[in-house]
């Protein structure tokens, strides 16, 4: 199993960013996906959860409303899409697959929201 964000950037507060995991090693369209994120000295926490479907989606409340999950099972692909960035946004973004009794974790993309 291997999962590879991509799309992190600086981006002013406001701004828009779109995140990209390319899921590889398993059958994607199987698993619920998740969208995690750490900011320096906090803790991870789960923002969102999408269906193996792409049919149902649910997040957090600070992200909702903001931010938007999506999928393309046909490219293994998992979105997030976050519009109206706020500088408490700023954190390492991470996708993630639970399968049977196994995590499985990106390496991360750095979104940095600062003017």
């Amino acid at each position: 199993v291997q999962l590879v964000e991509s799309g992190g950037d600086l981006v002013q507060p406001g701004g828009s960013l779109r995140l990209s995991c390319v899921a590889s090693g398993f059958t994607f369209a199987n698993y619920a996906m998740n969208w995690y994120r750490q900011a320096p000295g906090e803790e991870r926490e789960l923002i969102g959860i999408i269906t193996g479907s792409g049919e149902n989606s649910y997040y957090i409340d600070s992200v909702k409303g903001r931010f938007t999950i999506s999928r393309d099972n046909a490219k293994n692909t998992l979105y997030l899409q976050m519009n109206s960035l706020k500088p408490e946004d700023t954190a390492l973004y991470q996708c993630n697959a639970n399968i049977g009794n196994s995590r499985y974790w990106g390496q991360g993309a750095q979104v940095t929201v600062s003017s």
